[in-house]
């Protein structure tokens, strides 16, 4: 009887999952209903939750379910290698087994109730009337140009002002009132009850390659703040955009763009610039090396020195584990609409392009 309760919840939970799979096919549908409307409205509420800690609760969930999961493998490990493992091992693993999917059910249908299904949405494209279609070969030259002209632009404002990067507290506030402007001039991007928190995994994020993540169960943005700090600007303003419901990556580099450059610190400007400049040159790279090698060149000394901090970090942080991360975290990636996987970052090249089209300036 008890065997038959458990496969009836089973059952109940993976029907759900179909059912959220059917609702978010229909872009239009997740569009009005979900993002624009229930989202826009629960994520605030989930975060006000949360926001009041001065440290980051998701993390010690996260931290939390890894001793869990280690504490059930060795559990599981220790049964396999029992006396008694062959008096009851079908029932175990049986049981096993439908505790696992259960589980992992429970989590596919938290995980797009409180934020996944956004992956589904129409997106920011749509909400600017941006036409995002396939960029030449000239734009992308033209897009390096522009994007040189900034980035040596706000580093000489930095040089000669000589302006501090600001402390982790600072950086949140700076990141708020970044968001505050853009609400002035796109109400839809309002950023309500904010809860960007320092992670307390940064030193594993460094060997893994995490800048920044969000936690779809708290509603709390993390950021690592270990890493270069002319990086960390864009990064926060990144974590933002996936707490405002832009669950893909290129989308999130987007808004984060539009947040960090109507900021009135300069320290944000140069920060996404340096990051659209990576992403639109390793493009120009894959089509003309040489000319992506000449826009490199452009860039100011006091430039290329913390292009060079930011290598040498990465350098000084491999481990085994970064490419595995990153191979898993493409798949995922894959399997929610971004079908280029760990490259989808770097779509956000098409998105400043359309938009440099359609206003003149980025």
């Amino acid at each position: 009887m008890q065997r038959k309760k458990k496969w009836l919840i089973l059952g109940i939970l993976f029907l759900s999952s179909v059912l959220i799979n059917l609702y978010a096919a229909n872009n239009q549908r997740v569009e009005t209903g979900y993002s624009t409307y229930f989202y826009s409205n629960f994520s605030p509420i989930l975060r006000s939750f949360f926001a009041w800690a001065p440290f980051s609760i998701g993390d010690f969930i996260y931290g939390g379910l890894g001793i869990y999961l280690v504490i059930k493998l060795f559990q599981f490990c220790r049964f396999l290698f029992s006396k008694k493992r062959r008096e009851n091992a079908r029932e175990k693993i049986t049981n096993s087994f439908i505790s696992v999917l259960t589980k992992c059910c429970i989590v596919y249908i938290l995980f797009n109730i409180f934020w996944g299904i956004n992956y589904n949405r129409i997106g920011i494209a749509s909400q600017l009337n941006l036409t995002i279609n396939k960029y030449s070969l000239e734009d992308l030259k033209i897009i390096n140009e522009v994007l040189v002209e900034k980035i040596n632009s706000s580093k000489l404002i930095l040089l000669k002002q000589n302006i501090a990067y600001p402390s982790t507290k600072e950086l949140f506030i700076k990141t708020e009132n970044a968001y505050k402007l853009l609400a002035k001039k796109y109400s839809f991007l309002e950023y309500k009850n904010a809860a960007i928190k320092n992670s307390m995994w940064g030193w594993l994020g460094n060997y893994t390659g995490f800048l920044g993540y969000y936690n779809p169960i708290t509603g709390e943005a993390q950021i690592n703040t270990t890493v270069p700090k002319f990086t960390q600007p864009f990064t926060s303003c990144h974590e933002v955009a996936h707490q405002l419901g832009y669950a893909k990556e290129m989308e999130a580099n987007f808004v984060g763009y539009l947040a960090a450059s109507i900021s009135v610190d300069t320290l944000f400007r140069y920060s996404v610039y340096t990051d659209l400049f990576s992403y639109a040159n390793r493009t120009l790279f894959f089509a003309d090396s040489s000319a992506a090698l000449q826009y490199r060149k452009k860039l100011l000394p006091a430039v290329i020195t913390d292009f060079k901090e930011r290598r040498k970090f990465y350098e000084t942080h491999t481990s085994f584990a970064e490419p595995i991360v990153r191979y898993l975290y493409g798949k995922f990636l894959e399997q929610n609409q971004q079908p280029m996987g760990i490259l989808s970052y770097d779509e956000v090249t098409a998105f400043i392009i359309a938009y440099y089209k359609k206003f003149g300036s980025i």
